[in-house]
């Protein structure tokens, strides 16, 4: 007579405790296979998403611009989206690079700057500004058009006022010629919590605006003063950009970093006419075949940037604290 393992019922003890060893040996092998075979696939998929993401990188897709050939007429648009900062989609390097390669290719009749921006750093759209005029001044026969979609405003109306003309929808936010700095005051926030703020410097105003200590009024009027030195020469640009076309005479309001409609804008001096795109490539530059020249990134640099923020940015955020912007 036997037992479900084949087992005679007779058996003695120590043979039980075998045939228990044996079987406990037998699972955990199995299970031994189980967990390489997972590890073996895990692996695999590893090594299928790196070669991948290879391929993409240097796949010639990535490249900037559509990939027009030359000796096409075309009109050249470049997008400003989004914050005008470093490391962004619309930073100084990005919109610069773009509007070099547009210029230097000469099927190239004329350039649109497509925007839809609140604006940002007022060095990275100085940097643009800049360069838009020294590419207009050495290729005198390429127009520039700012056309702005949703939002032109600030740092975005900043590099705008660059172009030979501005279009805009009927509703589109033109304007916002102004500088923000912001930053908060937990003084009383710590007190009521019992906490010291301790800080060591080796400067008398090396922390000014620390958000955790009070305010000085000098060094309150100091960074006034700075924030006045910076709109002076948003304003500037934008005069000299835009010129007699400004109704600044009837309205002094035009640099109190109000935004206004398309429409208004208009009427302000602030654009040029209403349209878009399609509009100003068929219409005022004469070329309807649109060629985008605006920098891609890769989909390995959208990804880090997903996973990653910049710690400076974020400790700065903590903190309370930002610097200049044009928005």
């Amino acid at each position: 007579m036997s037992d479900e393992w084949g087992r005679p019922v007779s058996e003695s003890k120590e043979d039980a405790n075998s045939w228990k060893l044996l079987e406990k040996t037998l699972l955990a092998g199995v299970q031994e296979q189980r967990r390489a075979r997972r590890w073996g696939i895990f692996f695999k998929l590893l090594t299928f998403v790196y070669l991948f993401g290879a391929l993409l990188m240097f796949s010639p897709l990535l490249q900037v611009g559509d990939g027009k050939a030359v000796g096409e007429a075309h009109t050249a648009v470049i997008n400003v989206r989004g914050m005008i900062a470093d490391e962004e989609a619309a930073s100084a390097d990005n919109i610069v690079g773009a509007l070099r390669a547009a210029f230097e290719d000469s099927s190239t009749k004329g350039v649109v700057l497509r925007i839809n921006s609140p604006g940002g750093s007022p060095v990275q759209s100085g940097y643009i500004y800049d360069e838009i005029r020294r590419l207009r001044g050495e290729y005198p026969a390429i127009k520039v058009y700012a056309v702005i979609a949703d939002l032109g405003a600030s740092g975005a109306y900043y590099i705008a006022s660059a172009a030979d003309e501005i279009y805009a929808d009927k509703s589109s936010l033109v304007g916002s010629i102004g500088v923000t700095a912001a930053t908060f005051g937990f003084v009383e926030t710590m007190d009521k919590l019992g906490v010291e703020r301790r800080v060591y410097t080796s400067g008398e105003h090396k922390a000014f605006l620390d958000p955790f200590q009070p305010e000085k009024p000098e060094e309150t009027e100091f960074w006034r003063r700075v924030l006045a030195t910076t709109h002076r020469q948003f304003i500037d640009s934008v005069k000299q950009g835009r010129g007699d076309r400004l109704q600044v005479a009837d309205h002094p309001e035009l640099f109190s970093g109000l935004i206004w409609s398309g429409e208004q804008a208009l009427e302000l001096g602030l654009i040029d006419g209403l349209g878009n795109t399609s509009y100003v490539a068929r219409e005022v530059i004469g070329e309807d075949e649109l060629v985008d020249f605006t920098v891609k990134e890769s989909p390995l640099e959208r990804f880090t940037k997903q996973l990653g923020v910049s710690i400076g940015s974020q400790l700065a955020l903590w903190m309370g604290f930002q610097g200049p912007q044009l928005r």
